[in-house]
């Protein structure tokens, strides 16, 4: 069985400021090395459960956070960007399940700081109807490759948005928020814990009955971003595809997930040129 762990930092234990998540501070080499330790307990306990095989990518911001001479040696690392897969990159590479480790909840969400892809440009993104977060929508995209997310990390928000979507998956509450930047975390060494118990299990479960159920959006995908500022849509919509709702609303319509989430990625690179 080969495993895709997948690890962003704002769902990691301890992780409460955006100073965490930033580059070039001591509070953020503290955190990343947080996250690191939280990937590997992924992996080791996917390994300890039967995997044969584990990628780990590296999903948060420049997708160059995790320190790879601290990641178990059996693993191999997808760092880097751009890429088209963004934070399911690895998942085409015969991938069994998906492990999703220090996720948090969507834009607008009460959860620790909580956002949807780019939290200074998007506010709010539907798909086919629905409201998701990152974990919604790359689901969907490792949905259409036929693998499922099998575990899934984060705070307490995090889970009350994303169990209905999928509630075959196990998951692991590493924090309750508080809001945006507050809450009461496990200690790292507690959430390592659980996160290497739960990725035994599910891991040991999947190799002998398969439980895992994949989240499918059937194409053509339907889009519709609410963006932070109106700016923002006047940018984004100089794309001919894109369709003007309201100041702050546009819709589009891509052929599968994959091409969403690839018009999305293009959007948040594009809203730097408003920094």
């Amino acid at each position: 069985m080969k495993i895709l762990v997948s690890t962003d930092i704002e769902g990691v234990a301890g992780v409460f400021h955006a100073e965490q998540t930033r580059a070039g501070n001591g509070e953020y080499e503290r955190a990343r090395a947080w996250m690191t330790a939280e990937a590997n307990a992924a992996v080791q306990g996917a390994f300890a459960g039967g995997a044969t095989e584990v990628l780990v990518n590296d999903s948060h911001g420049g997708f160059r956070n995790l320190l790879p001479d601290q990641i178990d040696p059996r693993a191999q690392l997808v760092l880097g960007k751009p890429r088209y897969l963004s934070m399911m990159a690895g998942v085409e590479q015969d991938c069994d399940g998906v492990f999703m480790i220090g996720y948090h909840g969507r834009a607008q969400s009460r959860g620790v700081l909580a956002h949807t892809i780019n939290s200074g440009a998007f506010a709010r993104v539907w798909l086919n109807g629905l409201e998701l977060g990152e974990a919604g929508i790359y689901a969907a995209l490792a949905g259409e490759f036929g693998v499922p997310v099998m575990l899934a990390s984060g705070d307490d928000v995090f889970i009350a948005e994303t169990q209905p979507l999928m509630p075959w998956v196990r998951y692991v509450q590493t924090k309750a928020a508080g809001g945006q930047g507050s809450g009461t975390s496990l200690s790292p060494a507690a959430a390592r814990e659980a996160i290497a118990v739960a990725a035994e299990s599910v891991t040991r479960d999947a190799i002998v009955q398969a439980k895992a159920r994949c989240f499918e959006l059937p194409g053509p995908v339907s889009c519709r971003l609410q963006t932070t500022t109106t700016a923002h849509a006047d940018l984004f919509c100089q794309w001919p595809e894109f369709e003007r709702v309201d100041g702050v609303t546009l819709t589009f319509t891509g052929p599968t997930v994959q091409a969403v989430v690839r018009m999305l990625n293009c959007c948040s690179a594009m809203s730097f040129m408003l920094k």
